[in-house]
């Protein structure tokens, strides 16, 4: 029977870690007031940040797509496993021991934790296999390249024994089974028994930005071997070829920290720029830069349109002259509009990679490499003019008309105006003859559709009145947890077999009159900064009314919670007593950046604080006067003073909120 592991233990994980650390090895994140922070979402494809993270709280939260979630939510999310390994990495990361129940370890139904630890298994057999006299030209061929033992630890460079079973083995002997192993793709299944699918090769691991290793890379090296030149990993449950970048966990602090990204071709290439100084490169694992690639390469960058150009980020491509290169550089700049940042190609002289130019030349010349890059249109600008003979009427007319699509695509309107001056006098014709030519290109359906076409997610803000489908994001992962720590249907939620879900409520649909405003502020206030609110001040505040239907609600499940008022549970415990179809506006509200400077939350919420109290005591007031004038002394004089009484106590409890007493 599978085992569960422990509530208590399960709380104890969640509240050791810090989000921001996890959300962090995925999306760079930046300062957005008071105790929150944001970048660009990892779960949609945006130009703006409107991704929120609260360590405080534990919650992360994006209002333009609407997911969010806590620490737990966001792996289950991005790396496809169930919430049982979700709490068992964290656990392992932060070295504490899980306790189980039902007398046992957890199965691992998905099989994904045991893979990633067959990876390492076989990263560590491949890297001790590298200094065997069998690995002799694995390490010739370093050498021949410039790499020595400690640039070979460093990229964790192995070596694949040329035998059918050797990795199969040495798994098998530390507890891996045969299914384990080929779902890994350590090995394939041949007609009578499984067989390594490396065999003789050098090996690269491939690992994601956490440093896991999700597969790996192979180069032949024997004559003998009839294979591909360079053999991948196939995909399996952790490794996706169009999702992984290689040299990205050695190069995402450094890309994230300067703004720029190296993309090259190759292995040796990012071990090359790495040792030459250039620690931003990062490549490809047997396919075409693609989509995918953007938005991990973006993510990290933090990479969001700015006004101002010199505070936007580069990417920088470096292509082989040959063919393959040069569809290489087509399809990049097919994808460059999906950028923020400036796009940049660097040619090496010579036609040189950066691998082969370190060696010829030395470090210095690979870090001129990059400094030297020519702006991506400019680059393919050229290429468009190459094809053309210009000396000839007929060849500059069709220079034009090639280069002006490509000055259409620029989404800045003083660069594209400068490139059509440019454009002219490299080609000698009028300015006039190539505006009309990129304003023709331009209205033409294919470069619209090239070209930046924001989508209304993109465009939320990331302010909480921003996103217009925050409200239908799932709840936070405080409700996900099972008995079998998986993922539950709260009451009311969607399940296989159940009642459809209840449409969830959200920041963006609540209206935006002033007394609205005032209560959504003091829940935020309540839910994210307990320590300046005194339990006693905040008991009282609950304890008025609400006019807002679905923050009355919310304020509702902060009353059920209130014993845990101010503990690191407090915001997940509030989202737990809360209906399920209101537990992404509690997600939100503890998420939403509070509108004050961060030197200023104590004096703002014992600001807010008062407000709403002072607007209850108002109303209190106004219907004992009411009832005050109805009433008729004579008639009923005890009635009359228990109600000067009871307004007295107003008064003075009025004076006593606002300091006065």
């Amino acid at each position: 029977m599978a085992g569960r592991i422990r509530r208590s233990d399960i709380d104890e994980v969640r509240s050791r870690v810090n989000i921001a650390d996890i959300v962090g090895d995925y999306v760079t994140l930046k300062s957005a007031g008071v105790g929150s922070m944001k970048g660009l979402c990892p779960f949609h494809d945006e130009r703006s940040p409107s991704f929120h993270v609260r360590p405080q709280v534990g919650f992360y939260h994006c209002f333009g797509c609407g997911e969010g979630g806590d620490v737990f939510t966001f792996l289950q999310k991005m790396d496809h496993m169930t919430f049982a390994e979700s709490v068992e990495r964290l656990a392992a990361r932060i070295g504490y021991t899980l306790q189980y129940e039902d007398g046992g370890p957890a199965v691992d139904q998905g099989n994904r934790r045991r893979i990633l630890a067959a990876n390492e298994a076989a990263e560590e057999f491949f890297r001790a296999q590298l200094a065997t006299a069998e690995a002799e030209p694995a390490r010739r061929f370093l050498g021949e390249r410039g790499f020595d033992a400690a640039a070979a630890e460093r990229f964790g460079v192995g070596y694949a024994p040329n035998a059918y079973d050797a990795v199969g083995s040495h798994l098998r002997a530390k507890g891996f089974t045969a299914e384990e192993i080929l779902a890994a793709g350590l090995q394939g299944q041949g007609d009578r028994s499984p067989y390594d699918r490396f065999r003789g090769r050098l090996i690269w691991p491939i690992r994601d930005t956490t440093g896991a290793t999700l597969g790996f890379g192979a180069r032949r090296l024997l004559d003998s071997d009839k294979g591909p030149k360079y053999l991948n990993t196939p995909e399996t449950p952790v490794y996706h070829k169009a999702k992984v970048l290689y040299g990205l966990d050695l190069a995402k602090r450094d890309i994230a920290r300067g703004k720029q990204a190296v993309v090259v071709e190759g292995y040796t290439d990012v071990m090359a720029c790495h040792l030459a100084g250039v620690t931003t490169a990062v490549a490809t694992c047997g396919t075409a830069f693609g989509g995918d690639h953007i938005t991990m390469l973006r993510r990290v960058m933090g990479d969001s349109d700015n006004a101002d150009t010199t505070q936007l980020g580069e990417v920088v491509f470096t292509f082989d002259p040959d063919e393959a290169g040069q569809k290489a550089a087509s399809r990049a700049f097919a994808d460059e509009h999906r950028f923020a940042a400036q796009t940049y190609v660097a040619v090496a002289p010579d036609g040189l990679d950066p691998c082969d130019l370190r060696l010829e030349r030395g470090d210095e010349a690979v870090r001129l490499l990059v400094s030297t890059r020519r702006p991506m249109f400019e680059f393919m600008i050229r290429r468009q003019l190459d094809q053309f003979d210009l000396e000839t009427v007929e060849g500059r007319v069709a220079a034009v008309r090639a280069a002006a699509p490509v000055v259409a695509r620029i989404r800045d309107r003083a660069l594209s105006a400068g490139y059509v001056r440019q454009v002219a006098g490299w080609i000698g014709v009028d300015t006039g003859d190539v505006q009309r030519a990129v304003s023709a290109a331009a209205r033409t359906p294919a470069d619209a559709r090239g070209r930046d076409t924001r989508s209304a997610p993109d465009r939320a803000s990331g302010a909480p009145q921003g996103g217009s489908t925050a409200a239908n994001g799932p709840s936070a992962g405080a409700g996900q947890e099972s008995s079998s720590n998986g993922p539950s249907s709260r009451p009311g939620e969607s399940a296989a077999g159940g009642v459809p879900a209840a449409p969830a409520i959200g920041i963006a649909q609540l209206p935006n009159d002033p007394v609205t405003r005032l209560e959504r502020e003091l829940l935020m206030a309540l839910l994210q900064h307990p320590e300046d609110v005194p339990r006693e001040t905040a008991q009282r505040a609950l304890a008025t009314a609400f006019s807002q239907p679905a923050l009355a609600t919310v304020r509702d499940a902060l009353i059920a919670a209130f014993e845990h008022y101010g503990s690191s549970q407090w915001a997940r415990m509030v989202t737990e007593e809360a209906p399920a179809a209101f537990a992404p506006l509690v997600t939100q509200l503890a998420i939403a950046p509070l509108p004050v400077r961060d030197d200023h939350v104590a004096e703002y919420c014992a600001g807010i604080t008062t407000s709403l109290i002072e607007r209850d005591l108002l109303r209190r007031k106004a219907e004992l006067l009411g009832a005050l004038q109805r009433s008729e002394q004579a008639a009923d004089p005890a009635r009359y003073r228990e109600l000067q009484t009871q307004l007295m106590a107003i008064e003075a409890e009025r004076r006593r909120v606002r300091g006065d007493l």
